[in-house]
């Protein structure tokens, strides 16, 4: 998809009543600092048009990206170690269940975990949860870029057994440094909302 036009058109907090979209919408998923602002700008081609933050948690609103018109980019809240309090943290977690169970037009999940680790606790309870609602996750393995080529098969592997992976669910290794899986991603996203 070439980007003509991406418009931040809403912000949902936690108390938001969540818009009522005509256009199909894509969610991003992903534990605090695994890098969904960083796939979103890679994906829009802009350098920081969704905030990066080295602190994590920094995203703490579900965030409607709208793209030439045709589709949403929504980044979702960042689970796990953000610090914040428990409170906090549960508030996020049932806005994004609300998200998932309330939007008529969300097509595809995408879930974000990081290459160079095994998924955490939090990641596959994420895992399991998409898929109880009915969606199959497309997986991308973030911070490609951080390991030797020579490690991705092994470290891929990992994610997949991680996550107790079905074979037919798509894993794309993604990084935002070098934009490598970004077309493949986009080809993905183009299926979806054809």
């Amino acid at each position: 998809m070439i980007i003509k036009k991406i418009n931040l058109e809403t912000v949902c907090g936690i108390t938001s009543k969540l818009p009522d979209n005509t256009l199909p919408e894509i969610a991003f998923a992903g534990k605090s600092n695994v890098g969904k602002s960083s796939l979103i700008n890679a994906l829009m081609n802009r350098k920081s048009y969704a905030r990066i933050s080295a602190t994590p948690g920094k995203t703490q609103t579900i965030n409607f990206y709208n793209i030439n018109e045709a589709m949403y980019l929504v980044d979702l809240p960042g689970y796990g170690y953000a610090k914040v309090s428990e409170k906090e943290k549960k508030q996020w977690g049932k806005m994004i269940e609300r998200y998932l169970h309330g939007s008529k037009q969300l097509r595809a999940v995408f879930l974000l975990i990081d290459i160079r680790h095994d998924p955490s606790a939090n990641d596959r309870t994420m895992y399991e949860w998409i898929t109880a609602q009915g969606f199959t996750p497309i997986i991308i393995a973030t911070k490609l870029d951080k390991l030797k080529k020579s490690q991705v098969p092994k470290q891929v592997k990992a994610v997949r057994d991680g996550l107790k992976m079905e074979k037919e669910t798509i894993l794309i290794p993604f990084s935002a440094e070098t934009k490598q899986g970004r077309d493949e991603i986009w080809e993905l996203m183009d299926e979806i909302i054809a």
